[in-house]
């Protein structure tokens, strides 16, 4: 029988996965299920106390490692549980993730369609490249995957949090290839300051300069320029997440992986590659 207020744990890191609690949220309430919400600081020691005491019957878990040391204690308990992310090592757990590797791949495909042989990716900070996550990791593999089958070259930069580490970033990019000027950002908080500096430094978007993105819709749509992007579907990976830890609670859910293929929209800040000069 169902507790008479039956809990489920879902693991919150940052703003960037508000979206993916309130899907859960929502989706758990229709199902008359509550949330119980841990910080991603608390790590193992979070799944461990939840696991052990009964404060939940299920747990979600979001922004996972590709090598996440909680997976062990989830694997050794008999609670229902779906992440949210994909890590290295599926095998028997319940997976809901974008297809980040084909998110990568999207990327370099449109810019080599459009003429562009030099792209730079500006990624996530140093922190989530440390912890080996899982998205960030996978993006930046399907980028450098198929630019080497379609001979783009790929120069690859951490984004670091305040605006002037930013201006040095894209200082650092132009100086070590002058040719490439075609910024895949995968950063959202690195992108009005990113469209900010080239305006500054005179690169018309898209005449000069194509920018990608890989974030969510309303950051695409609401930047200074409507961005061409990838978007980051946090709502949906949040209600199929929670649609299948119900049917696990009910006794009609399996372990599996599903990726959500990603959504490509072009707007206005991409082009073909200017002429070279005479």
């Amino acid at each position: 029988m169902r507790n008479p207020q039956p809990q489920l744990a879902c693991g919150l890191v940052d703003s960037e996965r508000a979206l993916q609690a309130v899907a859960v949220a929502t989706t758990a309430r229709a199902h008359r299920y509550d949330v119980l919400l841990l910080t991603g600081e608390e790590g193992p020691d979070a799944v461990r106390r939840v696991a052990g005491s009964g404060l939940a019957d299920a747990i979600i878990l979001m922004d996972v490692e590709l090598d996440d040391d909680r997976l062990p204690l989830l694997r050794g308990t008999d609670q229902p549980s779906v992440l949210i992310g994909l890590p290295a090592d599926t095998s028997g757990l319940t997976c809901v993730d974008l297809a980040f590797k084909a998110t990568g791949a999207l990327c370099v495909e449109h810019l080599a369609m459009l003429g562009h042989r030099d792209i730079a990716v500006i990624g996530e900070s140093p922190a989530v490249y440390e912890r080996h996550t899982g998205f960030a990791e996978r993006t930046l593999d399907g980028l450098r995957c198929r630019a080497r089958e379609l001979g783009v070259r790929v120069l690859h930069r951490r984004a670091r949090s305040a605006t002037t580490r930013w201006a040095v970033t894209l200082a650092r990019i132009l100086d070590e290839r002058p040719g490439t000027s075609r910024p895949v950002v995968q950063n959202e908080q690195a992108v009005e300051p990113l469209l900010a500096l080239l305006h500054r430094q005179g690169h018309a978007v898209p005449e000069d300069v194509s920018v990608v993105a890989v974030c969510p819709e309303q950051v695409a749509v609401q930047a200074s320029m409507r961005l061409t992007s990838v978007s980051i579907p946090a709502q949906e990976m949040g209600r199929h997440a929670e649609e299948r830890l119900v049917a696990k609670l009910e006794g009609c859910g399996t372990d599996d992986v599903v990726l959500i293929a990603p959504e490509w929209t072009v707007r206005t800040s991409t082009g073909s590659t200017p002429p070279a000069a005479s």
